[in-house]
């Protein structure tokens, strides 16, 4: 514990090169605890995930500078990454429990009509949903079979199925 402490210098007066070493440190915790949430954590983030990377981030910014024990702040963002996990684990075994941390998908066009009610509960303007079902390769919501806002926020869309040419038309030769 001496050597560390001589390492990572006192919380509030450390020096330049043991800011250094804390930084490194903390470079190597801050990959453990991605590692320990899972890769899901920065990908189509929910706001669970959202509100753990902020936490830990803020914790190892004030560790890193000083503004926090390091020993405490290593083990209080750890306890988050923790937490987190479990509750992701958990939200596996108990849908009750996934439809309250993470939310349900929401369906937005459904046979080419959008739901403005529902878009008005979650905030979703019109531009808002053309964007998303541009981003899908629709035009319009008439272009759209199915969109859904889905509990990472991102908008999906099933397409629908364009019509097929009569058999009987067309020119051949």
């Amino acid at each position: 514990m001496h050597a560390l402490r001589l390492l990572i210098g006192p919380d509030e007066t450390a020096q330049p090169w043991q800011m250094c070493v804390r930084a490194a440190i903390l470079f190597a915790f801050g990959i453990a605890c991605i590692r320990i949430a899972g890769r899901r954590t920065f990908s189509n983030a929910s706001p669970m995930d959202i509100i753990v990377a902020i936490v830990v981030g803020s914790n190892i910014s004030r560790i890193m500078t000083g503004k926090a024990d390091f020993l405490g702040g290593l083990a209080a963002s750890l306890v988050i990454v923790v937490l987190h996990r479990l509750l992701a684990m958990a939200t596996l075994r108990w849908e009750g429990l996934a439809r309250l941390v993470k939310s349900s998908p929401t369906v937005l066009v459904k046979d080419g009509r959008a739901d403005r009610a529902a878009m008005d509960r979650h905030a979703i303007s019109q531009g808002d949903l053309e964007e998303g079902l541009r981003a899908e390769g629709v035009e319009t919501p008439a272009g759209a079979r199915l969109a859904t806002l889905e509990r990472s926020g991102k908008i999906s869309v099933v397409p629908r199925k364009e019509r097929a040419a009569p058999s009987g038309s067309g020119s051949r030769g």
